[in-house]
């Protein structure tokens, strides 16, 4: 006759948690986005007001307020650097909008590719290109709450 065996319950036992940081590494000299809104950005721990330019380790103000400002000449210091930024992600504020079609042949006639989205993707999309360690730059409407 075969009888059933029966499993003993074990005494309820705490599971061991880990505990893990999951902030990207990046180098000090690196212009990690950490917040915007409010008018500005906040950048490797300072606070900027205003639209900015974001390059891998260094911030420029960018004197651009509205859709319609953003040229080839209003990005002219991305063009200036166009030797070592391939990517250049805009951040054209609250919502997407349609691309400028001659900005877009107009940066490529200088080897950069333009990513087009509102800023907060485009903080986000900065930040893990940052960390990739790729070529690229952002040009971000400031967004005012």
């Amino acid at each position: 006759m075969l009888r059933a065996r029966t499993r003993r319950r074990q005494p309820n036992r705490r599971r061991k948690t880990i505990s893990l940081d999951i902030t990207p590494q990046v180098a000090a000299s690196r212009m990690l986005l950490q917040g915007y809104g409010d008018g500005g950005f906040r950048v490797a721990g300072e606070r900027l007001e205003g639209s900015h330019i974001i390059f891998p380790e260094l911030t420029c103000p960018w004197p651009v307020t509205s859709l319609d400002a953003i040229t080839l000449e209003s990005l002219g210091d991305v063009i200036d650097k166009s030797g070592e930024i391939d990517i250049l992600i805009i951040g054209c504020g609250e919502k997407f909008e349609p691309i400028p079609d001659d900005l877009r042949e107009g940066l490529k006639e200088h080897g950069i590719v333009l990513e087009w989205m509102d800023t907060a993707a485009a903080c986000r999309t900065f930040n893990v290109l940052l960390v990739e360690e790729r070529p690229v730059a952002a040009a971000l409407l400031a967004i005012c709450d």
